[in-house]
């Protein structure tokens, strides 16, 4: 996927890795870039489009992909997480976590692909974490919203493969942004990320292994699961 001269859309572009990844977009050559978030007003550089979007509103990401005719580049980066254990946590909210993390890049794909088909192809990148592996109790719902989009992940890969599409998934562990901020562990600065996924996405990759944590825990899938406990 070459960047100069691409349109992008970037969920969740208003924080974090989302706003690094519209900034670097910008700074690479990219045409345009859509910036998707709920509130418009938060997003504050002038060099991207704000662009009002609920990514678990089907209807609302289908009239924008309705609008936004000249997207090459999707980037599924909106998420949630904080309801916590699956089996005693709040389940409200793991619904929330399974709607925005899983259910949101789906509606955004199944949109949007047909926008990159006529579009030459394209490309897709969806922000996975290395929870989608790790027996993390206190973060199952979100570790369970995270694995199930993996899956989404590597079949809308084989799916788009006949429309010259390139899907990415990246892992990563922590990051500094305000999703993580009452995490007391070491964590990658988002730009740092952000410079990794558009590199990957210009060499034409698949996956992204973001830090040494993401490959050591793939690198444990094929032992037994005691292997894949923190």
């Amino acid at each position: 996927m070459d960047i100069a001269g691409s349109t992008a859309l970037v969920t969740g572009a208003n924080r974090g890795l989302g706003r690094e990844l519209a900034v670097q977009l910008v700074e690479r050559g990219a045409k345009r870039v859509y910036a998707a978030v709920r509130d418009p007003s938060t997003v504050t550089d002038d060099r991207v489009v704000p662009v009002a979007l609920d990514v678990t509103d089907p209807a609302v990401v289908a009239e924008a992909a309705e609008d936004l005719h000249d997207v090459d580049l999707v980037i599924n980066n909106a998420g949630l997480a904080g309801a916590g254990s699956l089996l005693t946590g709040d389940l409200d909210g793991a619904r929330a976590e399974l709607e925005t993390n899983l259910f949101g890049p789906v509606h955004v794909l199944r949109a949007f692909a047909p926008v990159l088909a006529r579009n030459g192809g394209g490309a897709v990148v969806d922000v996975l974490s290395v929870l989608s592996w790790l027996a993390m109790p206190q973060a199952g719902a979100y570790a369970a919203s995270k694995a199930a989009a993996w899956s989404f992940t590597n079949t809308a890969r084989v799916e788009l493969a006949g429309q010259g599409t390139q899907v990415l998934g990246v892992h990563v562990g922590y990051m500094d942004t305000e999703m993580a901020s009452r995490i007391d562990a070491p964590k990658l600065a988002p730009a740092a990320v952000a410079s990794q996924i558009l590199d990957a996405l210009e060499a034409g990759e698949e996956e992204l292994l973001a830090d040494a944590v993401s490959r050591a825990v793939k690198e444990r899938l094929a032992g037994p699961p005691s292997a894949l406990v923190p």
